[in-house]
């Protein structure tokens, strides 16, 4: 089994002793991580009745006799997966306690993470909050470029950030995904389904009306809100009322918010490439409903995954150069990333993830990219595809991005 180190969250995890709680959304590893990649004695895990398991041992316990035996065990290195399953009362106990020894919770549920933090909760300050998403670009490309290499390298890294995906994948990346969307579309509506669910929420038909709206490209308040309310899931055509809708799906990690610079708007973005893909197939096609073919899939993939690269290398390079992105959005066109330091621009780039890229293209890039003062990048899977190379733009292809994230 290919197994992929999230080397910059176990750093980070590693930073957070002695007490630390480790969150984030359903199926991005969390328990893999810490039950590989950390060093503990005890390893508990709390079950829907709250009866906890010994992971070592095999043996149950209740609750009360639970609180016994950590009570006894207290100075040891200790995890609690799904702690938040245990009774309130819990964490009053680990304050009246006290910080001692290493203590490590894990919880998929993001309310109660925020709880914990506010100025009530009794481990305020007692703990350090640290949160995994997906796989860091940087964790996954390195580790995928010992087996792959070239176009096929960045596709797989983009989608294979989901860490569930990653026994299954078999190159090429796009077939996989096209197979595995077919067989397992119920699978990924059942995961959307569990992170409501650990938020105490209802998946409800405005939150699905969200989330297939922004996959297909109807990502700001405006054009969601005129949507829904067309469809009768809104009673006003109201930005302002879809807004607290926008800000829960934000906080549960599914969608990110994305500045436009120069303008008093944002736009919204699945985190997820698989998730945005599985929607817009909802949208378009109500694919977990009706039976469309392997191909048909693929062809929705060939079309969406340009998007997703360039999400991917705007996320990149933006944690590489360690600068914040904003959207550029002018009037005839568009900058695929756009990195700045503070209020200025740093580097602008186009990304082209096509096998050609013509004289006219490139051309037309030079217009674009030269209206900005700062460093000028066009990113392709391999520097012969551009038919001319352009002036005062660096080309980076596969290889010039794997030397950047080395470096």
């Amino acid at each position: 089994m290919r197994i992929i180190p999230k080397r910059i969250d176990i750093d980070r995890v590693e930073r957070a002793k002695p007490w630390r709680m480790i969150y984030g959304r359903r199926k991005t590893g969390k328990t893999f991580l810490i039950e590989n990649f950390t060093d503990y004695d005890y390893f508990f895990f709390v079950n829907r009745d709250t009866t906890v398991l010994d992971k070592k041992t095999g043996e149950k316990y209740t609750y009360k006799e639970f609180l016994t035996i950590l009570r006894a065990l207290m100075g040891k290195r200790i995890v609690i997966d799904e702690f938040h399953r245990l009774p309130n009362e819990f964490l009053d106990f680990l304050h009246a306690i006290g910080r001692k020894g290493e203590l490590t919770l894990i919880t998929s549920t993001l309310w109660l993470s925020k709880k914990l933090l506010n100025g009530r909760s009794p481990l305020l300050g007692l703990i350090y909050p640290v949160r995994i998403g997906l796989i860091d670009e940087r964790d996954i490309l390195l580790e995928l470029s010992k087996d792959i290499s070239g176009k096929e390298l960045i596709e797989a890294a983009v989608y294979l950030r989901e860490p569930f995906l990653i026994p299954h994948y078999k190159p090429p990346l796009r077939d996989f995904l096209a197979n595995y969307l077919y067989d397992a579309r119920l699978m990924v509506k059942e995961l959307i389904g569990e992170i409501f669910s650990e938020e105490q929420r209802e998946l409800t038909n405005i939150y699905e009306g969200i989330m297939k709206a922004v996959a297909d490209g109807k990502n700001v308040s405006t054009e969601i809100s005129s949507l829904l309310f067309s469809r009768g899931l809104l009673a006003k055509d109201n930005p302002g009322i879809l807004q607290k809708y926008l800000n829960i799906l934000t906080e549960m990690g599914i969608l990110e918010r994305i500045t436009v610079y120069g303008k008093r708007r944002f736009r919204y973005y699945h985190i997820s490439p698989l998730i945005d893909l599985h929607y817009y197939l909802e949208e378009k096609y109500s694919y977990t409903e009706i039976d469309i073919s392997v191909d048909f899939i693929r062809k929705v993939i060939d079309g969406k995954i340009s998007f997703h690269v360039e999400q991917f290398f705007r996320n990149l390079l933006s944690k590489v150069f360690g600068l914040a992105y904003q959207r550029i959005e002018e009037k005839n066109f568009d900058v695929d990333v756009a990195l700045f330091e503070f209020k200025k621009i740093k580097l602008v780039g186009e990304v082209k993830w096509k096998n050609f890229v013509s004289r006219n293209e490139v051309k037309k890039i030079e217009n674009n990219l030269h209206k900005f003062k700062c460093k000028r990048v066009l990113i392709v899977p391999d520097k012969t595809t551009v038919e001319r190379e352009p002036r005062g733009i660096e080309i980076w292809d596969v290889e010039d991005i794997l030397n950047l994230v080395n470096s």
